[in-house]
């Protein structure tokens, strides 16, 4: 642990917490196999979640870039054809022209706009109360914030069955295991329930009081400790919201995958109306 500890980009400190709990408990070997499966289990979920989006973010992406440049360089030819007439062009066609004057005249401005805000907002979530704020938030929306309450909090129920199971004690492994929660405002009810915790309450009841965390968690951890065998049911419920979490982040996907696919042929549909409507009335008016 003490090797391990000197470097720190390549081992984190709940690692090595977990592998000094080993060397000092005798029981090294079955500490390194549970950070095995800790890490694979990890792996394994950030996988199936990025599999889940990564889909609808292609489509998002190529659909995005059709609609650009259908308007930056078809949509202007059908202006410069009708430029010569006096007929008075379909209220489609006049919108999509000017959407395209639009993108043609200000689409860089836009993207450089875009940009700015995207580092002005990761600057300002480098702020704990801004950040404790939007997590805050996160977890308020209604589907994404059922994905980010249940990943964080396999997550936690996961890191402190391991090291619960390795022997560290309960404090140290409740402050190791809210270091690794992505959502500050879900770190800091952890935080809170640790103060409970070191004034004598048991773990269950100081994390039922926590409305963030599921009552799934509280559950598990009284029926831990009702039993003394609070890293085995840690690990059920981490297993359990995972799993949760899995079925909810394919489900989303296999929605939206469609709506996507529809919602692109949409887009082009109006573009290619904007695009005949004139021809046809033009051909109408010549015959």
């Amino acid at each position: 642990a003490k090797a391990m500890s000197q470097h720190p980009k390549e081992f984190s400190a709940l690692y090595t917490a977990v592998i000094s709990a080993g060397e000092q408990g005798g029981n090294l070997g079955e500490v390194l196999g549970q950070l095995a499966d800790d890490l694979q289990d990890q792996q394994t979920l950030k996988a199936k979640l990025l599999s889940a989006s990564l889909y609808p973010t292609i489509v998002s992406l190529i659909a995005l870039l059709i609609v650009i440049f259908l308007l930056s360089t078809v949509v202007p030819q059908v202006a410069q054809v009708f430029s010569g007439s006096q007929r008075k062009l379909p209220t489609l066609t006049v919108a999509m022209l000017a959407l395209s004057d639009f993108i043609r005249n200000h689409g860089w401005t836009v993207a450089l706009a875009l940009l700015l805000s995207w580092l002005g907002f990761h600057q300002a979530m480098k702020q704990h109360g801004l950040r404790l704020r939007f997590d805050a938030a996160v977890l308020r929306l209604p589907i994404v914030g059922r994905l980010a309450t249940g990943y964080n909090t396999a997550r936690f129920a996961s890191t402190l069955a391991m090291l619960t199971a390795a022997g560290v004690p309960i404090l140290k492994a409740m402050q190791s295991a809210a270091d690794t929660l992505s959502n500050q405002a879900m770190r800091e009810d952890v935080l809170d329930a640790l103060v409970l915790v070191r004034e004598g309450a048991p773990l269950a009841m100081a994390m039922g009081q926590k409305k963030r965390f599921p009552s799934l968690l509280s559950m598990f951890a009284r029926l831990g400790e009702q039993t003394g065998q609070l890293p085995l049911m840690l690990q059920r419920a981490a297993q359990q919201l995972s799993a949760d979490v899995q079925r909810r982040a394919l489900a989303l996907a296999t929605i939206l995958e469609p709506l996507l696919i529809v919602a692109m042929g949409g887009m082009v549909m109006l573009i290619v109306l904007a695009v005949l409507m004139p021809i046809m009335e033009l051909n109408q008016w010549v015959r």
